[in-house]
């Protein structure tokens, strides 16, 4: 398959004043924090959001490998739910010296497009700031960071910029061309 230039771009906010919250979607849309480190259901959320989005870094991963990383303090995953049923996830990985990253954040493609993603993102940055006061020995925040890519939705780097995220980095690297992994194997179109 041919190569392709994907374009990475990196975003922060340096204070929690820089959080532009969005206002919350109509209907019945929770966010709760999935508590018990689960490596079956971060698997499900990560497939299920990121198959026709081209995210296969994790898909390998075994199960050994999931709960290891879920199991790492102060590694949270948020899940928001359209009456009960999972739409998506932000998951936070605290770094060094108070650095938190929103290491993974999307809805799954039938909920896109109605308002859940910017709420989830910025239900997901606040809990990003506010990190330390449920992990005691993490140090407070000072720096959220997220990046998104060419291969992600069309409305990304939109939704990340309202939120009050700005930009400082981009790069621009091949990639082999890959077809969609979907949730499962040909779970979408060509």
């Amino acid at each position: 398959m041919p190569n392709i230039a994907v374009t990475t771009w990196s975003l922060e906010q340096t204070a929690p004043t820089d959080l532009l919250p969005a206002e919350p979607p109509e209907g019945d849309v929770r966010i709760h924090r999935a508590e018990v480190p689960s490596p079956e259901f971060s698997r499900y959320l990560y497939a299920s959001v990121g198959g026709d989005i081209l995210w296969t870094d994790r898909l390998s991963w075994t199960y050994a490998q999931w709960r290891e990383h879920l199991e790492r303090p102060g590694v949270e995953t948020w899940v928001a739910y359209d009456r009960g049923t999972p739409a998506g996830y932000a998951e936070l990985g605290p770094q060094d010296d108070g650095v938190v990253e929103i290491a993974y954040f999307g809805l799954i493609p039938a909920f896109r497009g109605r308002r859940i993603g910017g709420h989830l993102l910025s239900y997901g940055a606040a809990r990003a700031w506010d990190l330390a006061d449920r992990w005691p020995g993490l140090t407070d925040t000072k720096r959220v960071w997220l990046h998104t890519c060419s291969k992600d939705g069309e409305h990304a780097m939109d939704n990340y910029q309202r939120r009050g995220f700005k930009l400082f980095d981009t790069k621009v690297e091949e990639e082999a061309e890959a077809p969609t992994p979907g949730p499962w194997p040909g779970a979408y179109p060509a």
